[in-house]
């Protein structure tokens, strides 16, 4: 059996690992859904809280509960944070898993992968160094699909969000490189797997790396939020993943 640690992406909580941990478990997995300082029930927590705040957290996580061979998965925007924490700690990682997200470079930050409308979405509503979502349909049109969440769906998960901390986007991931080799995999929802490896053919930097030994690709057509839309299929697919 298998430890995964679920990182969930911006504006969510451990809470919305819910319907993947549960079948996890019941498969006898050992799981860990993350809620991040300033989000969810840590959303009362005082602080102006950066990325590296973000990553020290996930880090004493696997101190804490002493895990090791961990598969990480990272949702869209929690690439920065795994991604710094894999470097930090590979030797207790036995794979990283990222769910319609991808590997950030040395130096990069989240915000410098959007589009300049949506930096600009993010600058005029943030309040007190908090980003709160956007409606779905502005979520929908730069490329977070809703696909199999219907309006009920989407009303609930709102009730539940809570504003990103800006400094967990605007600040520059600093990598040593520590974690280049380890085992990894792509589940791609948004995109067909034919369109990711056409953009790994043309050396597009989102994808660079992933044609090397250690990536695994996958796909699972749906919107951008597997973890709602098809929350099974993403736990079979994880423990699929943690099996190789």
């Amino acid at each position: 059996m298998s430890t995964f640690v679920l990182v969930p992406g911006f504006w969510l909580g451990a809470w919305a690992w819910d319907g993947v941990a549960a079948p996890l478990r019941a498969a006898g997995h050992r799981v860990h859904p993350v809620s991040l300082p300033g989000l969810a029930e840590r959303a009362g927590e005082q602080g102006d809280f950066g990325l590296e705040d973000h990553i020290a957290d996930l880090a004493e996580l696997l101190v804490r509960e002493d895990l090791w061979d961990v598969v990480l998965v990272a949702h869209s925007g929690a690439c920065a944070p795994v991604g710094g924490v894999a470097d930090r700690m590979p030797e207790r990682i036995r794979r990283v898993v990222y769910l319609d997200s991808g590997p950030m470079a040395d130096g990069a930050s989240v915000y410098d992968l959007w589009q300049p409308d949506f930096r600009a979405e993010a600058d005029a509503t943030a309040v007190d160094g908090r980003f709160p979502m956007p409606s779905w349909e502005y979520m929908t049109a730069h490329g977070s699909s809703t696909e199999g969440l219907d309006d009920a769906a989407l009303a609930q998960i709102r009730t539940r969000l809570t504003p990103h901390p800006v400094g967990a986007y605007r600040d520059a991931l600093r990598l040593t490189g520590a974690g280049a080799a380890l085992p990894q995999a792509l589940v791609s929802c948004s995109f067909p797997l034919e369109q990711v490896r056409a953009l790994i053919a043309a050396g597009h930097p989102w994808f660079a790396g992933m044609d090397r030994p250690n990536w695994e690709l996958r796909e699972l057509p749906t919107g951008h939020w597997p973890m709602f839309s098809r929350p099974a299929d993403t736990a079979a697919l994880l423990a699929e993943l943690a099996a190789i």
